[in-house]
């Protein structure tokens, strides 16, 4: 028998084949293995929180004044929580490479905040939609996005920030979130400030319901203040008893009818009370004779 003849350089060309086969093998276990730690990394962040820890850390937040962090607008300039307040603010949470639920949940805080204009007035209060994925969320990020889900609007600022005033800022309104294999996994929730910057109410959900937004915000701008004059106080008070909700027309309106009712009841009380005086008089001189 022939013993099959195996050339040096074909014996080489095999070797050469071998190691780079080797070498590629061993480069995609290891990326498969480095893979596997970061998703696994991730899942026990994100497993340190349950639903219920979540939902206790935002609402621990209520009543916790929020720092005076500066922020990037879209036009490049430097912001200060503090330049929003005098007047109620929402702060939403997004992360612009999100495709479903930060475009949803923005498009319907755009559909509330146009309802609340109507009722409560165009500059009565403020909104600040804030990039957490803070390297990817840029100024020219946040304008797009915003650009793609919500209307322009004097009163709402989409702002970007750096890694260590958004660990800052969440510790200050409970915001929850953990890096996740499809991005990030977070609390669906925007938080409603007073008008010295402290938490007042959280809202939760993509869809929540506009009453959900608009009543914390209208106790906010009719709710009494200390430098309110007697005229000023009773006419927030009108404003706030009597502005309500139509969930057949989901909006909002003013209820004259509620006024009317109050005053003709007022006008009432008196007037029997005016006659309970006049006969009780009557039956005291009576007596007396």
């Amino acid at each position: 028998m022939t013993r099959p003849y195996f050339s040096p350089v074909s014996l080489i060309v095999s070797c050469i084949f071998l190691a780079t086969t080797f070498v590629c093998s061993s480069t995609v276990i290891a990326e498969n293995s480095a893979k596997e730690k970061i998703t696994n990394s991730a899942s026990e962040e994100i497993k340190r929180y349950s639903n219920d820890d979540a939902l206790k850390i935002s609402q621990a937040a209520i009543g916790k004044s929020v720092g005076h962090y500066q922020f990037t607008s879209t036009d490049g300039k430097k912001v200060s929580i503090k330049d929003y307040l005098g007047k109620p603010l929402i702060v939403s949470l997004i992360y612009t490479s999100c495709y479903h639920i930060c475009p949803t949940t923005t498009e319907n805080l755009n559909r509330v905040v146009e309802k609340a204009k109507d009722v409560l007035g165009e500059d009565s209060f403020n909104v600040v939609t804030i990039g957490f994925d803070t390297q990817i969320d840029t100024p020219q990020a946040m304008e797009q996005f915003a650009s793609l889900h919500s209307s322009p609007s004097d009163n709402w600022s989409f702002l970007s920030s750096d890694a260590a005033t958004m660990d800052a800022l969440v510790r200050d309104i409970g915001f929850i979130y953990s890096p996740s294999p499809h991005g990030f996994d977070h609390l669906i929730m925007a938080s409603i400030l007073d008008n010295t910057g402290t938490v007042y109410r959280q809202v939760y959900g993509i869809r929540p319901q506009t009453p959900h937004f608009v009543e914390p915000i209208k106790e906010l701008v009719f709710g009494k203040s200390k430098e309110d004059s007697l005229f000023s106080a009773i006419s927030s008070k009108i404003k706030l008893f009597c502005t309500v909700y139509d969930p057949a027309q989901d909006k909002y309106y003013f209820n004259y009818s509620i006024f009317v009712g109050v005053f003709v009841g007022l006008v009432l009380g008196l007037f029997f009370l005016r006659l309970f005086i006049k006969e009780w008089r009557y039956t005291k001189n009576a007596n007396k004779q």
